[in-house]
C-alpha cells in the first residue's frame, strides 16, 4: 500500500496513452493497469459519472440499518477528529465489502461529496478508484490522482484499507485528500489505519458480545450480574422475565434494587457473594410478593485481583429445580419413542381407534386406554404424547403393578428423605408432560385419593413433607380391566375415575383384527432388522398365513415375542412356517414336565386354553389335566 511519491505529469502522461492508444506504460502499477483494462471494458465514461449508480432512499436507509452498530461506532470515532478532518480538507467514506457507500465524513463545502451516501463505486460503474482495488485485492491501496478513472479527480489523492473480521472483507474504508498538498500521505494513511484496527477490534467485540447474549439468552437458567447496592446491571432473557413477574424492571426498562423486591434477600447466597462467600449449586429459595421461586443457585464474587478483599460486584447463576428436573427427564431418556403414525394396521377398527387417539392428542383431557394385556397400550400413549401439545415435555411411565403400596407412593409423589434433602415424584418430573399410569387399577385407593387430589388442584407435596408445589401434567392410564365395573363396585377410587375417564380409548384385541396381523408382522421383522443392523428376513405366505389364523391371547406382545424368537433362530433369510414357535422362547423339548416356570410360559402362550396348550406340546388333553393340576393352575 505505502507507495512512494510520484511525478503527477508523467502518470497523466500514462493515463492519456492509455485512454487514447489503449497501451499500458510498463511503470503503470499493475493493480492500476488490471482496474483500467476493467473500466475500458466497462465502458466507463470518464468525463461524468453516471446516475445511475445510487441506492433509492429506502434501500439506502434500511442498509444503513442493517449496518447501524459499525455506522454508529465510526461516528463516535469521528466526532472526536471531525475538526481535522474539516482544517485539512479530508473525505472519508464507509463502504460496504462491495463497495456501496454507508456513510460520508466531510466538509459540507467540499467537492465530490453530493449525493455520495447510497452510491456504487465499484469499479462497472465509476471506473478506478482505490477501494475497488481493495475490494479485489483485499489490501490496503494507495493511490494518486492520475490514476483513478474519473479526470475530475486527478488533483486528489486517495488511500483506502479493507476492514477484515473472520477472515472476510467486511467493509472498506476510503480517505480522499481534496487538498493533497496540505496533507501528508503517511499522516493519511495512520489515520486510515488506526480507524482499520479500531473497526476490526471493535466489531469482533461486538460479534463476541451478540454470540454470548445469544448463548445466554438460550440458556435453560436466569444470569445476573449485581453491582453493590443490590443493581443489577446485566440479565439474561430469562432473569428479564423473572424480573418482569415480580414487577421488578419498570416502564423505562429500569430495574429495581433486589433488597427492594426479594424479601429475604440477606438470607440468600447473593447477600453473601458480598461478604465474600462463593456458592455453588446450592437449593435457594427467593420469596417476592408475587412469587416463590424454587432455584438451584451459584454466586461468584468478582475482586480486581486475588490479594483485594473487596468485593466489585457478583455473577449469579440460577436455574428453576422445575426446569432442572424437566432436563434431568430428558436427560434420562423420558422421552416418547413411538409416534402414532408406528401403529400399523387397517381394519375398521383399528383406523377408527387411530383417529380416536388423534382427536383426544390434542385436547387437554387426562386419558384412559382400555384393552386386554399385550395390545399395545403402551405404545398408543407414547404415540398420544408424540401428537399432543406437550410433546416437547417428558413422558414419564410408572406401573402401579410393580411396586408395594408404600413405595408406589414415593416413587408418585417423592419423599423427604432427610430434614433438608428430598426428592422429586414421577409426578413432579412429568410437569409439563405426560404421565404414564399403566396397571391403574392396581393403585390402592388411598393412593388413589392423594393422586385425584393433586390432579384437581395442580398441586403434590412430597410425602413427608407440607410445602406444596404446582404440577402441570396429563395422564395416560392404561388398564387391562373394566374400570367403570371397578368403579361402581367400590373397588375403584370414583373421583379418580371421573378425571381419567373424561376421553376413553378402547384398543381392540389382535383376534378382532386378523387382518392386520400380515401387515403387523412384516413391520415388526422390519423394525428388529433396523433396531440390530442385521440383513433383513422375509415372512413366507404360508407362514404369514399360520400367523394370521392363531387366536394370539397375548395379543401384539405374544406376536412380538414369538417374531423375535424367529428372526434369531432362523439360519436363512426366509422365514418358514417350521421355524414358527407359538410359545416364543419355550421350545417344545423342554422340559416342561419337571419346570413349572416352562410350563407357566407355555399355559400363557396359550391363553390358558387346554385344547390349544395340547396342540403345542404335542400331549393329549388328560395328561395337561395331570399337570395343571400339579402346579395348581385352573382350568
Amino acid at each position: 500500500m505505502i507507495r512512494e511519491h510520484r511525478n503527477r505529469e508523467k502518470l497523466i502522461n500514462y493515463y492519456k496513452t492509455f485512454t487514447t492508444k489503449g497501451t499500458i506504460d510498463p511503470n503503470v502499477h499493475p493493480w492500476i493497469a488490471n482496474s483500467w483494462q476493467q473500466s475500458k471494458a466497462h465502458q466507463v465514461n470518464p468525463k461524468k459519472i453516471s446516475s445511475n449508480v445510487h441506492l433509492s432512499s429506502n434501500e439506502l436507509s434500511q442498509l444503513q440499518n442493517k449496518h447501524a452498530d459499525a455506522i454508529n461506532y465510526l461516528d463516535h470515532f469521528i466526532d472526536s477528529i471531525i475538526d481535522f478532518i474539516h482544517e485539512y480538507d479530508l473525505c472519508l467514506t464507509f463502504m460496504t465489502s462491495d463497495c456501496i457507500v454507508l456513510k460520508k465524513y466531510a466538509n459540507i463545502s467540499s467537492r465530490f461529496i453530493d449525493k455520495l451516501e447510497g452510491a456504487s463505486l465499484g469499479v462497472e460503474n465509476v471506473g478506478t478508484l482505490s477501494c475497488n482495488i481493495v475490494k479485489e485485492t483485499k489490501s490496503p491501496f494507495w493511490i494518486f490522482g492520475p490514476e483513478m478513472w474519473f479526470e475530475e479527480f486527478h488533483d486528489v489523492n486517495s488511500g483506502s484499507v479493507p476492514v477484515i473480521v473472520n477472515d472476510e472483507l467486511t467493509y472498506i474504508v476510503s480517505l480522499t485528500a481534496l487538498q493533497h498538498e496540505k496533507i501528508s500521505q503517511d499522516v493519511v494513511l495512520a489515520l486510515l489505519f488506526t480507524l482499520k484496527t479500531a473497526l476490526e477490534l471493535n466489531i469482533k467485540q461486538s460479534l463476541n458480545i451478540k454470540a454470548q447474549k445469544a448463548i445466554l439468552d438460550a440458556a435453560p437458567f436466569a444470569v445476573y450480574h449485581i453491582m453493590p447496592e443490590d443493581k443489577i446491571v446485566y440479565t439474561n432473557r430469562m432473569g428479564e422475565e423473572r424480573l418482569s413477574v415480580i414487577n421488578a424492571i419498570d416502564e423505562n426498562n429500569v430495574t429495581a434494587h433486589l433488597k427492594d423486591v426479594v424479601l429475604n434477600y440477606t438470607h440468600t447466597p447473593i447477600y453473601d457473594g458480598f461478604q465474600g462467600i462463593s456458592c455453588y449449586n446450592r437449593e435457594t429459595t427467593w420469596i417476592t410478593n408475587n412469587k416463590t421461586y424454587e432455584d438451584i443457585t451459584t454466586v461468584v464474587p468478582l475482586k480486581n485481583s486475588e490479594d483485594d478483599e473487596e468485593v466489585q460486584s457478583v455473577v449469579t447463576v440460577s436455574m428453576p429445580i422445575e426446569d432442572l428436573r424437566t432436563l434431568v427427564a430428558h436427560a434420562s431418556g423420558y422421552t416418547a419413542k413411538y409416534s402414532l403414525s408406528s401403529m400399523v394396521g387397517d381394519s375398521k377398527t383399528f383406523i377408527q381407534m387411530k383417529e380416536r387417539a388423534y382427536r383426544v392428542a390434542r385436547n387437554k383431557n387426562h386419558i384412559l386406554i382400555q384393552g386386554e394385556a399385550g395390545v399395545g397400550k403402551q405404545r398408543l400413549a407414547h404415540g398420544i404424547h408424540m401428537a399432543s401439545m406437550r410433546m416437547a415435555g417428558p413422558l414419564i411411565s410408572i406401573n402401579c403393578g410393580d411396586f408395594t403400596p408404600e413405595l408406589l407412593e414415593q416413587d408418585l409423589f417423592g419423599a423427604a428423605t432427610e430434614p433438608e434433602v428430598s426428592h422429586p415424584g414421577k409426578l413432579e418430573l412429568a410437569s409439563k408432560g405426560t404421565l404414564f399410569i399403566d396397571e391403574i387399577e392396581k393403585i390402592p385407593n388411598n393412593i388413589a385419593k392423594m393422586l385425584a387430589q393433586a390432579l384437581s388442584e395442580k398441586k403434590t407435596h412430597r410425602i413427608g413433607e407440607s410445602l406444596e408445589r404446582s404440577i402441570d401434567v396429563r395422564i395416560i392410564a392404561a388398564t387391562d380391566s373394566n374400570l367403570r365395573r371397578l368403579t361402581e363396585k367400590g373397588q375403584f377410587n370414583e373421583k379418580l375415575f371421573n378425571i381419567i375417564s373424561r376421553s376413553i380409548i378402547r384398543v381392540p384385541s389382535l383376534r378382532s383384527r386378523r387382518d392386520d396381523i400380515p401387515k403387523l408382522s412384516i413391520n415388526i421383522i422390519e423394525e428388529l432388522s433396523r433396531q440390530h443392523q442385521m440383513e433383513a428376513k422375509k415372512l413366507l405366505p404360508e407362514t404369514i398365513e399360520l400367523l394370521r389364523n392363531y387366536d394370539w391371547p397375548g395379543n401384539i406382545k405374544q406376536l412380538q415375542s414369538v417374531l423375535e424368537y424367529s428372526f434369531f433362530n432362523t439360519a436363512g433369510t426366509n422365514i418358514l412356517p417350521a421355524d414358527i414357535n407359538l410359545m416364543g422362547n419355550v421350545k417344545p423339548d423342554n422340559k416342561w414336565k419337571t419346570d413349572k416356570e416352562i410350563f407357566l410360559k407355555a399355559w400363557k402362550a396359550a391363553g390358558g386354553n387346554v385344547s390349544r396348550l395340547s396342540n403345542l406340546l404335542s400331549v393329549s388333553r388328560v395328561t395337561l389335566y395331570r399337570y395343571i393340576k400339579k402346579y395348581g393352575l385352573e382350568k
